[in-house]
């Protein structure tokens, strides 16, 4: 029976670091040493994981399906455009399907799915994370993101550590002497949305004030979910002085609003983000945000599938990411309104 293909943590184990390290040394993170660097790629060499990756699964020129529930927020396009280049160096090709429109039927998928044979599948959809079964029993590996739920502990999983960044994101404002903080999030049924809004409580509680039920409104991670949720907000006969957003596309509604009541950002109010792409260096003045390694989650999302594919009845890989609070121009001290 011939050897098991090298895993992350096996590359981790042999060069004496963390997972989370591994990642960042693939990916060329500057904040990694580069003798660290160095002995994460001897380990890889060693085992052979770098030549695992260049083939991968059963079928190396098979096709890849994402499910998504759509591409109306940046971090989603960010997340298709990292499985769509991980894909491409495995010699592989990718079938998207968009999972959140009024014809979309799980079943009917699934069925799509095993009729073009496809060598694994990515979700990154709550709308599909619960219906995956059939396709487990065909033997189709199957990765989730964190856009899905993260209930199962059977599934497959890469994720980043939402808690702790909208818990950074709201102690930052709390650090600079906000008392009233709002929080517009996500749909409730969203496990990530869930996670933020928990982060976002704590960071509360951490710093001595009160969770306020009218302060959190439920979003939808898109501009119009900012923009409906700010105007909630700023409604208040006491509004929030800053207001933290689940999304880095809220967030920017929220800018909208500010900028059709006069307010000035930071000096009147400060915002925050999560995702941090491309827009906000593209906003004005540029948006605090929460860094999510989303092109790091993708690469790694295809390679699991090689791991579940050499390995079927192993136990389930799973990978956290870690965020990174990235401070700009649109946070401050509370001025006086």
């Amino acid at each position: 029976m011939p050897a098991s293909k090298p895993t992350l943590a096996d590359v981790a184990r042999a060069a004496g670091v963390s997972v989370p390290t591994v990642s960042k040394a693939i990916s060329g993170r500057s904040d990694v040493a580069g003798a660290t660097r160095e002995r994460v790629l001897s380990a890889m060499n060693e085992l052979g994981y770098l030549a695992r990756g260049a083939t991968g699964g059963s079928d190396p020129h098979g096709i890849v399906e994402l499910a998504i529930g759509g591409i109306a927020s940046m971090g989603m396009m960010e997340i298709v455009r990292g499985v769509e280049e991980a894909v491409f160096r495995s010699g592989r090709s990718l079938v998207v399907s968009i999972t959140h429109h009024d014809g979309f039927s799980i079943d009917r998928w699934i069925d799509s799915v095993l009729a073009h044979k496809a060598v694994g599948v990515i979700v990154a959809s709550a709308r599909v994370s619960g219906g995956t079964d059939r396709l487990v029993a065909a033997g189709i590996p199957v990765i989730h993101l964190d856009a899905g739920s993260r209930n199962n502990p059977d599934d497959a999983q890469v994720g980043t550590t939402n808690w702790a960044g909208m818990r950074d994101a709201t102690r930052h404002m709390v650090a600079l002497g906000h008392t009233r903080i709002g929080f517009i999030g996500g749909e409730a049924h969203v496990q990530i949305a869930q996670d933020r809004l928990e982060g976002y409580v704590s960071a509360l509680r951490q710093g001595g004030l009160p969770v306020i039920p009218e302060l959190i409104v439920e979003g939808n991670f898109i501009f119009s979910g900012g923009e409906q949720g700010a105007r909630r907000l700023l409604d208040l006969d006491d509004p929030p002085t800053a207001i933290v957003a689940a999304s880095d596309l809220a967030a920017a509604g929220v800018y909208h609003v500010a900028r059709e009541r006069g307010l000035s950002i930071p000096e009147d109010l400060s915002v925050s983000g999560f995702d941090d792409t491309v827009l906000c260096e593209y906003l004005s003045p540029h948006l605090t945000s929460v860094r999510q390694p989303l092109a790091q989650m993708a690469d790694h999302a295809v390679r699991m599938l090689d791991e579940v594919t050499q390995n079927p009845s192993g136990p389930p890989p799973r990978l956290e990411l870690s965020t990174t609070l990235i401070e700009r121009g649109s946070t401050a001290a509370p001025g006086h309104r």
